[in-house]
């Protein structure tokens, strides 16, 4: 059984929202720190965005300062990621990645920081 699933990715005009969601079929999720990447078209998979177990600790790329935002609510064990202001060089698979270690968040932005990761959710957003 895959842990993580991510799901709300979709097509979407530049300017526009919307909101992916990671569910995980783990209880301690609540203890995981959690993850944002994304891998746009024939580029590497890249850090979006992370959340400490109890969400009062978030880290942001630079590029999605402003416009995304990370939460999470550990009673559904899901993490969500509010995307607004949408532009074409944000199309990407999305994952959702876990780290169920609770690593210092130095290396957060790397992706063998992270031990579960989801299957991924396309986000197309058109110019």
């Amino acid at each position: 059984q895959v842990p993580l699933v991510e799901s709300g990715g979709g097509w979407v005009q530049a300017g526009g929202s919307l909101r992916l969601s990671c569910a995980a079929s783990l209880r301690a999720f609540s203890i995981w720190t959690m993850g944002w990447f994304r891998q746009p078209p024939g580029k590497e998979r890249e850090f979006v965005a992370a959340i400490s177990w109890s969400g009062g600790t978030t880290y942001y790329a630079d590029f999605v300062k402003g416009r995304f935002t990370i939460s999470r609510d550990n009673a559904k064990n899901t993490v969500y990621l509010q995307m607004n202001s949408l532009k074409p060089e944000d199309t990407a698979v999305y994952y959702c990645a876990a780290d169920t270690i609770g690593r210092p968040p130095t290396n957060l932005h790397k992706t063998y920081e992270y031990d579960y990761w989801g299957q991924g959710t396309q986000v197309t957003v058109s110019s």
